[in-house]
């Protein structure tokens, strides 16, 4: 199961190069109209994950080096080398009084290998699954940025908007001020709102350069390469569809993060069982034939093992094991609990920006729009004054930017909550 694993891993890490190549050598679509489209580009390209894949392809190796005997060890002896000062200094086997070769073989306790194979399976586990987790993460950032920028260039347009009505709002304030039907303040303060709106629209155009710079990051792209204007937001759950209980559940059994704390918590159950098997002595066993001239006439067996005395040491040692269970227990009980609070957190936000979207678009901003159609009838026909004109038109301005940033809080929403579950809803 493990080498199927490490061959699936591999050619995920073989079709990711190819897919990259293929689209640095062809000509493709410019990825940013949709999310999926920049998934699917961050998901071949994204650093991050191509190093944590590398990490779990790693230790998945590390399973067949637990299990695997220490190296076998030779030595050899050549004794009586003068043949009692009868020749010289020989080193040739044959011509020495004898020669004596040690063969031997480490053997650690029963039980030993089978448990640092386990550890190590958890281990290679714990980096599958991390592997999981990081392309959660950089999944659930690119949302939230995509979120962003369509925020952004919502705000920019709705910007431009109002900078084009107050433009006409001008035009109407010069047309009374000519006809000494309004003061020439109408004018000034007409235009002193058009140049506060070019100064905003300047630092939007500076915001959704960094959004896009750090969205090509993510994707491993040049900084300054283009991306597509963001066209359609993902459909969000009806609102009171989402249940915490069924997503909770939902999330212990998909979490990447709950699932790595857990196999490093196996991970350290088979680390205490390992410190306790330090108690046991590691045998060594060995065989010796020595060679008389060229004949071998005597063979010896031997066993050695060391003798596990220090007890200080050793007790030492699987009171640091447990103390690291424990502390792998409570990260992942910690872990848990959090989960627990943002997924919470997360699905109120999550209905609240929802309720908020309704309301907005169902009530103020018809609203807004009809108090602006009369302030305007009310100013064009001198009864109401400027003032109470441009209070009406920041109110809608204000009705829509707070309908774009209710649609962009769904997103990042919804974005937290599948982040925490490890999936898509």
């Amino acid at each position: 199961m493990n080498r199927l694993f490490a061959l699936a891993l591999a050619l995920e890490l073989a079709l990711g190069s190819v897919v990259a190549l293929a689209q640095s050598s062809t000509e493709t679509a410019v990825p940013g109209a949709d999310v999926e489209s920049l998934l699917a580009v961050a998901r071949a390209n994204n650093l991050e994950v191509t190093g944590m894949r590398h990490e779990a392809l790693a230790a998945q190796q590390r399973i067949e080096q637990a299990d695997a005997l220490p190296d076998p060890r030779f030595k050899l002896e050549l004794q009586d080398v003068t043949k009692m000062g009868a020749q010289n200094p020989t080193l040739w086997p044959g011509d020495v009084g004898r020669t004596r070769y040690t063969f031997t073989q480490e053997f650690p306790w029963f039980g030993t290998r089978a448990l640092k194979r386990e550890q190590a399976e958890a281990t290679a586990l714990g980096a599958e699954t991390q592997v999981q987790n990081v392309w959660a993460d950089v999944a659930s950032r690119i949302k939230l940025g995509y979120a962003q920028l369509y925020f952004l260039q919502r705000n920019l347009r709705l910007n431009q908007e109002v900078l084009g009505l107050m433009q006409r709002l001008e035009q109407i304030a010069r047309a009374r001020y000519a006809g000494g039907l309004a003061p020439q303040q109408d004018v000034i303060r007409a235009q002193t709102e058009q140049t506060a709106m070019r100064g905003e629209l300047i630092a939007m155009e500076t915001d959704l350069h960094h959004g896009r710079a750090r969205m090509n990051a993510l994707l491993a792209r040049p900084i300054h390469a283009e991306l597509a204007e963001p066209q359609v937001l993902r459909p969000l759950p009806a609102a009171g569809t989402l249940e915490f209980d069924a997503l909770e559940t939902r999330a212990r059994q998909h979490n990447p993060q709950l699932a790595a704390e857990e196999a490093r918590l196996k991970a350290t159950d088979k680390g205490q069982e390992l410190a306790l098997k330090g108690r046991y002595p590691t045998l060594m066993l060995g065989i010796a034939p020595t060679q008389f001239q060229n004949d071998f006439k005597a063979w010896d067996l031997m066993l050695e093992m060391n003798i596990p005395l220090q007890q200080g040491t050793r007790r030492a040692q699987e009171r640091e094991a447990l103390a690291m269970r424990d502390a792998a227990q409570a990260r992942r009980d910690a872990v848990a609990t959090q989960l627990q609070a943002d997924l919470s957190e997360n699905l109120d936000a999550l209905e609240s920006a929802q309720e908020t979207e309704a309301l907005v678009s169902n009530s103020l901003l018809p609203q807004a729009e009809l108090n602006l159609q009369s302030a305007l009838a009310g100013y064009e026909n001198a009864k109401v004054d400027f003032a109470t004109l441009l209070d009406a038109q920041r109110q809608i301005r204000q009705a829509k930017l707070s309908r774009i940033k209710a649609q962009a809080e769904g997103q990042a929403r919804l974005a937290q909550i599948e982040r925490l579950l490890g999936e898509d809803l």
